[in-house]
């Protein structure tokens, strides 16, 4: 049995999220194991990086599987996009060590989430991005958002509220990209917490909106408490850019 590697990307739009849940088989895991199994013919389990929530993107997630494939990897990837609906793409292939796990193995991760600050209405453009027609203090939010950088307790930027396993993480930088029309926030960090980013996202936009104060970052954290934080950002603003799997050594600049 070979371990493959695929990057994926696909739009989350009509999706319940990544995981398989008990309640309905449209999630992607589900119709990717489905595929693979129309293949191979057997039963195969996907390991995604990361449980991306309903309605969320990736262009860069990863997933590895274990199969008996007598062709090439290309041949593989070949045979699975053949299968694959029009809203999910296998990007690249690579056959793995035997200890390779997408999630287990990575190492950071890139995260971006974007909004529409222009007046105009995004037609084309209105399923990945939020819609925020407060004008936006960015300076502020980059003020904010330096808070964040480190490690941290980030338990009250997580909707989980019965986590039992750790709430640290190691945020890497928080960059912003702004044109006429948008401004993307791209996380990166050891890990995130469920919906982290999106109520990352929702804190800062108050921040922007003038309805919180930058300098409040610190007590948020401090509180450990969901209520402390801003709003979650709608999941259609967030994508899931890039997983790494060497040491983090700071980002490449485009």
């Amino acid at each position: 049995m070979k371990n493959y590697k695929i990057v994926l990307a696909y739009d989350g739009t009509r999706y319940n999220g990544w995981q398989k849940q008990g309640n309905t088989d449209n999630t992607i895991q589900e119709k990717l194991e489905r595929i693979l199994k129309e293949i191979c013919g057997q039963e195969t389990e996907v390991f995604g990086s990361g449980r991306t929530d309903a309605g969320t993107h990736a262009t860069g997630q990863v997933m590895n599987f274990r199969m008996d494939w007598k062709g090439t990897a290309e041949e593989l990837l070949d045979a699975f996009n053949e299968k694959l609906p029009e809203d999910i793409a296998g990007l690249s292939i690579e056959e793995m060590q035997p200890r390779f796990h997408s999630r287990l193995s990575a190492k950071a991760k890139h995260y971006s989430y974007t909004i529409w600050k222009s007046k105009r209405s995004p037609v084309f453009e209105r399923k990945y991005v939020f819609r925020c027609e407060e004008d936006l203090d960015i300076a502020a939010m980059k003020q904010a958002a330096a808070a964040f950088i480190g490690e941290h307790d980030f338990k009250s930027f997580c909707a989980n509220k019965r986590m039992k396993k750790s709430t640290v993480r190691t945020i890497y930088d928080i960059c912003f990209e702004e044109t006429e029309d948008k401004l993307t926030l791209h996380f990166y960090g050891n890990g995130f917490l469920y919906q982290m980013v999106r109520i990352l996202t929702g804190t800062l936009i108050e921040v922007g909106e003038g309805k919180r104060k930058a300098a409040e970052m610190e007590a948020i954290l401090q509180a450990e408490s969901r209520e402390a934080a801003g709003f979650t950002a709608p999941s259609r603003g967030l994508f899931l850019r890039e997983v790494f799997y060497e040491e983090w050594e700071g980002r490449e600049e485009k």
